[in-house]
């Protein structure tokens, strides 16, 4: 939410302030700030001593303009800013100062709103600013466009500022929609006007010369000073990337002008990643299934969890937050999933020893050591903690019960010299082999003293001890939030999120050595787009990486696989015919190479002040044609 607000209010500020400078040597200019609502803009603006010859204009509705100039009137600060000349209650007038006139006006009414204007001393002839934030979205299409064009034609000098929504049709866009629907306020420019590109068409066409547009994910990177962003980033214990970089994802910023000398244009990128915002090639889909015979199981419904094979047909599922007794917590109980007479059936798995407290972590790895033991490594409870350190998972060694209710799983603490290695979340444990020994390559993920690492360790999975082997070659950029499979006795990690809160496209493969490991890189064509938060399994040579957050929002992720012999990549998108949106972030995945079969489980979270949604039942992926084709 912080974020959220800053990003929004920072864009504003950062074109008004713009449009300031530019216009500095005229002896004359003009603010028109539609649908203001409470928006303080004025009075920040005038406290900076920034409105030396600018008269600031706001238009709401008459009882919100008749709140809001109350409210200005008993604050002794505000009034003092403002300079009241009394004018008010003269008409739609509901306050009136030297610099600033708050109007109470329906702005889908056209020709009393440019009355309004008249009568408060509005100049068609001098530089005009339009800001409209988060306004337009509200009003029929028709009437929106007009406002816009009526802006374009009657002011011969004019710049228009655009903040609101865009991408309703993906899943955190329905999620969005829904929300604003429940409130009774339905977004109405999203069918019409869905991204960047529509609304910069739009302008245009009603008659705007100028035009850029940039989501709030561009705008952060490129007009935000580095310092700047180092500070937000700072600011607060952060770990909700997934849900920042979505939202920002579908908000957009235009700025438009026509007559303006010299133009005006606050919204330069200096973006150079190719895929920023182009369009993804997509090389087909896969269609998703809910599982079959599954009834909703409220336990799979959580986010920052994790899910092992621990037998054949049996995937434990433990760990991050959902939904446990009707309520959003940290998930305390395991489940499991079993596969029987051909159908998933999913349930609560009975502790051995209830009174053993499993630390309710989100974040960690799990990895299955033998028939009866699984170690898990790391995991956070707050963002603020220091990370959690390892546990044993035991439970029997033959499974053979189909009701899910029958497993038990024991959590057995333990202390060992490898503590230290594992106090950190969203990192990644993998399987090694070296001189015929299994060892964990523990490597990167976050912890509360480092924002991002980079270093690794090898962990003896007999005597849970860390070992030096000799590592060469490349070493990759710290990184969180990456993939990371074990394959020819190696491992392969790739993408995740980097120093810079940005994500990453790179691919490495740890190689197996006789001396040691060596780091490869691991080129792709096209580039893979950079991505974080997705899962990832290899199958006969392929590299499957699953959902996951990137900076494109013109497409979610759905399945890219990567030949790991000719580094050919390619997109899949997800062909999810499902009652609800699937969200494919902070979910885990589990592949069955014999059916070619990818389950997904959990995923989902925090969707800005829209709610939170978590995806409520495993899904199925069918890979068989696509692993085929290749």
């Amino acid at each position: 939410f912080h974020r959220g607000y800053y990003i929004r209010a920072r864009a504003v500020d950062h074109c008004v302030q713009d449009f300031l400078l530019k216009t500095q040597s005229h002896p004359r200019t003009q603010i028109l700030s539609l649908g203001a609502g409470f928006d303080s803009l004025y009075f920040r603006l005038k406290d900076m001593g920034l409105l030396h010859h600018t008269v600031v204009y706001e238009v709401d509705f008459p009882n919100v303009a008749c709140q809001k100039a109350t409210l200005i009137k008993r604050t002794r600060e505000l009034s003092a800013l403002v300079g009241d000349t009394g004018e008010e209650g003269l008409g739609v007038i509901a306050f009136s100062g030297e610099d600033y006139k708050l109007l109470g006006v329906d702005l889908s009414e056209l020709s009393e709103l440019e009355r309004a204007l008249e009568e408060a001393g509005l100049d068609n002839e001098i530089p005009i600013l339009f800001i409209a934030e988060v306004v337009l979205t509200y009003m029929e299409n028709s009437r929106s466009d007009a406002l816009i064009q009526w802006a374009a034609e009657r002011f011969s000098r004019a710049c228009f500022l655009l903040y609101e929504q865009m991408h309703p049709e993906d899943p955190f866009g329905r999620v969005m929609q829904q929300h604003f629907g429940q409130l009774n306020s339905a977004l109405r420019s999203l069918a019409q006007y869905p991204d960047c590109e529509a609304q910069q068409r739009r302008f245009f066409e009603k008659g705007w010369t100028e035009c850029s547009v940039m989501d709030m994910n561009e705008f952060f990177t490129c007009s935000t000073p580095e310092d700047e962003q180092q500070r937000v980033q700072a600011l607060e214990p952060f770990d909700e990337f997934e849900e920042w970089h979505l939202k920002c994802s579908h908000y957009f910023v235009l700025a438009a002008s026509k007559g303006m000398e010299p133009s005006w244009t606050p919204l330069l990128s200096d973006l150079t990643d190719p895929h920023h915002d182009g369009a993804v090639r997509m090389a087909g889909s896969i269609p998703a299934a809910v599982c079959a015979k599954h009834s909703e199981m409220p336990g799979l419904r959580r986010y920052g969890h994790r899910s092992v094979l621990i037998k054949p047909n049996v995937i434990l599922t433990t760990g991050g937050f959902g939904e446990e007794d009707g309520q959003h917590c940290r998930m305390r109980n395991f489940h499991v999933l079993i596969k029987h007479a051909g159908y998933w059936k999913a349930g609560c798995v009975k502790k051995e020893n209830p009174d053993k407290r499993w630390d309710e972590r989100l974040y960690h790895t799990v990895s299955c050591l033998s028939k009866s033991l699984a170690l898990v490594v790391g995991g956070r409870t707050s963002p603020s903690s220091a990370g959690l350190g390892m546990l044993w998972l035991k439970f029997p060694e033959s499974c053979n019960a189909p009701d899910p209710g029958d497993i038990t799983v024991e959590p057995v603490s333990l202390q060992p010299a490898a503590e230290a290695a594992a106090l950190r979340w969203r990192h990644s444990a993998t399987e090694v082999t070296f001189r015929g020994e299994k060892y964990l390559f523990l490597y990167g993920g976050r912890s509360a003293v480092e924002p991002v690492l980079g270093d690794w360790y090898f962990l003896h999975t007999q005597e849970l001890s860390c070992t030096v082997i000799p590592v060469e070659g490349p070493v990759p950029e710290s990184r969180h939030s990456h993939s990371a499979c074990s394959w020819k006795g190696g491992v392969l990690i790739a993408g995740g999120l980097g120093a810079a809160e940005q994500p990453l496209g790179s691919v490495f493969f740890l190689r197996n050595l006789e001396h040691g490991f060596q780091w490869q890189t691991v080129d792709t064509h096209p580039p893979l787009i950079p991505r974080y938060s997705h899962t990832a399994h290899v199958h006969d040579g392929k590299l499957l990486l699953v959902g996951g957050v990137w900076l494109r929002s013109s497409a979610v992720p759905g399945v890219t696989v990567v030949d790991l012999m000719t580094g050919l990549c390619l997109d899949y998108t997800i062909n999810e015919h499902l009652e609800w949106p699937l969200m494919l972030h902070n979910h885990s995945s589990v592949f069955l190479p014999n059916e070619k079969e990818l389950l997904l489980i959990g995923g989902g979270g925090n969707c800005f002040s829209f709610g939170t949604h978590l995806n409520p039942e495993p899904v199925s992926l069918s890979l068989s044609n696509i692993l085929t084709s290749h």
